[in-house]
């Protein structure tokens, strides 16, 4: 081979070299944190699918023992949970011992106790899959199969956060009725040839109660937390008004995010950041009705926000609620964690992940097609919001590594 050539192949090596370099291995981010987040998202891609099996041959203990011994101030489950199937199927088939009216609230929903004395929250159906709700995001009964959707959603995302949740059919006649409270079973009624109940509670009615398809009804069950970690209820600080004519105070003012840094306990620890989470949670599933939070009591603001109560989600696929992300854009601030998982999720990924964590549900499809598609578009929403923060302030300030603590000061 000539010098000249020689020199050009070796050029042109060089070139592929920096190119390499540049192109692909300088934009991977090779912090020993992301390699982690990385194996970890793995690990829950290949656990996906949870198969409701009785099974729990290596333990004594009852499921309920089992899910509550999960629980701690960062996490409602663990990462890596093989009981994670015979909790669900155990919530799913237990034996009804007492069912009651539901906890306060506004929408209607029954207590029931287990067999083996675990408390789980009964919401109704109350539309089929394909039913659009009309008008505000937060419009329209409760929708027990997006508590489940949430909950798988939950999952994917790594924040574990939400109680556990799994679709169960329930017959009103055989199961409920006959060890229903007197304030329960003073609500059932019969519709043509449907049971029904209204519950109590503040928008429960009569005249619109949840009936099933004959005796036997759908609807989700929610895990009921131990009772050793009692909830503290908090304003949300980007709730709404529910008034109309009269906006909440970061409806209009561009500098809002400063002044809650200001305040406990979004002046330190992780709270603040996990706001963001929770608007990005939402932001996908389209709630846009969390006016109120949970965390654990006397937390210190150390504990993580609970991701209760989302059944005000998956009401029309068509509507992506903006102001959701508010938390986001007015702070430009979000977890290193979550934004990989984010990327990781894109190009189709989460529409499969949350089709397949699902897909072994009682009650499965637990959501439509429409719902599905809507969710990878916000997914892009998401990512071009942060880009925008990126693009204005830097990765720097916008990515934060640290998952625990945030100081402002």
């Amino acid at each position: 081979m000539k010098l000249k050539q020689r020199v050009v192949l070796l050029a042109i090596l060089l070139v592929i070299f920096i190119f390499t370099k540049v192109f692909l291995i300088d934009n991977l981010d090779t912090s020993a944190a992301n390699r982690e987040d990385q194996r970890t998202f793995h690990r829950m891609m290949a656990s996906l699918r949870v198969e409701l099996d009785p099974r729990l041959d290596h333990t004594m203990q009852s499921p309920w023992e089992i899910a509550a011994q999960w629980v701690v101030p960062r996490e409602v489950y663990p990462e890596e949970t093989p009981e994670l199937g015979a909790v669900m199927h155990a919530m799913s088939t237990k034996k009804i011992v007492k069912a009651d009216v539901g906890y306060k609230g506004t929408q209607l929903k029954a207590l029931l106790i287990l067999e083996g004395g675990q408390k789980v929250v009964f919401k109704p159906k109350r539309y089929a899959r394909d039913y659009v709700v009309e008008g505000e995001p937060y419009a329209g009964y409760d929708r027990h199969n997006a508590e489940v959707a949430a909950f798988h959603l939950d999952r994917i995302l790594g924040f574990r956060r939400a109680p556990l949740v799994v679709g169960r059919f329930v017959n009103l006649r055989t199961e409920i009725k006959p060890v229903a409270t007197e304030q329960l079973l003073g609500t059932f009624l019969t519709v043509g040839n449907s049971t029904c109940f209204y519950g109590k509670c503040y928008y429960c009615r009569e005249t619109e109660p949840a009936c099933a398809d004959g005796d036997i009804m759908e609807g989700s069950v929610t895990l009921w937390l131990p009772d050793v970690w009692p909830l503290q209820k908090h304003r949300h600080p980007w709730g709404r008004t529910y008034r109309e004519g009269k906006l909440a105070r970061w409806e209009y003012d561009e500098s809002y995010c400063d002044a809650v840094k200001k305040t406990s306990p979004y002046d330190s620890g992780p709270r603040l950041l996990d706001i963001i989470d929770t608007a990005i949670f939402d932001y996908l599933i389209g709630n846009a009705d969390r006016h109120h939070y949970e965390s654990f009591q006397d937390d210190e603001g150390a504990s993580m926000l609970i991701l209760l109560d989302n059944a005000k989600s998956f009401g029309n696929p068509a509507l992506d609620e903006r102001s959701i992300l508010a938390p986001l854009y007015q702070c430009c601030i979000i977890r290193v964690s979550t934004w990989n998982r984010l990327n990781y999720l894109k190009n189709g990924v989460l529409k499969s992940a949350l089709k397949a964590a699902m897909s072994h549900d009682p009650i499965s499809p637990v959501l439509s097609d429409p719902h599905l598609d809507a969710l990878d578009q916000r997914l892009l929403s998401i990512l071009a919001t942060v880009k925008q923060c990126t693009d204005q302030f830097g990765p720097d300030v916008v990515l934060v590594e640290d998952r625990m603590t945030l100081s402002h000061l």
